[in-house]
């Protein structure tokens, strides 16, 4: 790699690398809360689970719960067509 090549701080002013270092440390700490959440979000299943409730189920509840009601009679009409066009209804 030549010398012209090599990419150096000095190309960006320095509000630019305070706007870039801050980017960075907000996407680093929201990485972590992802990772956090996710595990909390383990631990309720598994609570669930223990508790006897079917986890597949549930997560295809809180997916549904999170489509527009119209759109989901939409999937599942065309859903129960397809179904029904290949003789499984």
């Amino acid at each position: 790699m030549t010398e012209e090549a090599i990419p150096h701080a000095d190309v960006l002013n320095s509000t630019a690398q305070g706007q870039l270092k801050s980017i960075i440390d907000r996407v680093e700490r929201l990485e972590v809360e992802k990772a956090e959440i996710t595990e909390q979000m383990k631990e309720v299943y598994a609570e669930a689970k223990g508790n006897g409730f079917d986890v597949k189920i549930l997560k295809k509840v809180v997916r549904i719960r999170k489509q527009d009601r119209a759109k989901r009679q939409e999937e599942d009409a065309i859903f129960d067509l397809y179904l029904s066009a290949i003789g499984e209804i």
